[in-house]
């Protein structure tokens, strides 16, 4: 696999959209305990000053063969670099700070449903295939059931409270309300 830096940008979008329902990352703002907390599995690491582009090809390398329950082909090609690029840069540095793409912010609901609840839950209207919770559209949950588990998660999932807005999470759960019932 040739050497590439990748685009930190674009793998903060990519890692929020597709990695981050599974992975604790401080930088992406992201909390799980399904998979490892990328902050402290790379600790080490970086206390030991190992060059970012080692933990760059390990992270790459993660992605090209990810082992059960991690998903095959979540991310793939320059995407996968973009991915590794990103934690590469931010996992275990307290400062690091990365952008998201111009556009890719803010309190639009299918975004903040792509960042941080499509890696875990399929959804049609997001493109989203996650297995590893509900598929919400089977499930079409009400507005309030929405709005309370990703308030407070259960059964598996993280809480949102604290990491996204109450904004955010009352944009999240009228979008999933709505695109999941019509209503």
């Amino acid at each position: 696999m040739p050497e590439s830096s990748g685009d930190s940008s674009n793998g903060k979008l990519l890692f929020k959209q597709k990695c981050g329902g599974c992975h604790t990352l401080r930088e992406a703002g992201t909390k799980s305990d399904v998979g490892p907390d990328l902050d402290a599995a790379f600790s080490a690491s970086k206390g030991e000053d190992f060059d970012e582009s080692t933990i760059r090809a390990t992270v790459r390398d993660q992605i090209a063969y990810a082992v059960e329950p991690m998903p095959r082909n979540l991310v793939k090609g320059d995407a996968a670099d973009d991915v590794a690029a990103y934690v590469a840069t931010v996992a275990a540095s307290p400062a690091a700070k990365v952008s998201l793409p111009p556009g890719a912010g803010g309190n639009d609901p299918k975004l903040l449903f792509e960042s941080n609840c499509g890696s875990c839950h399929r959804l049609a209207d997001a493109g989203t295939t996650g297995k590893i919770g509900p598929n919400l559209d089977q499930l079409k949950p009400s507005e309030a059931a929405a709005e309370k588990q990703i308030t407070n998660g259960g059964g598996g999932m993280p809480p949102f409270k604290g990491q996204l807005t109450p904004e955010q999470i009352k944009a999240l759960a009228a979008y999933v309300h709505r695109v999941t019932t019509g209503g």
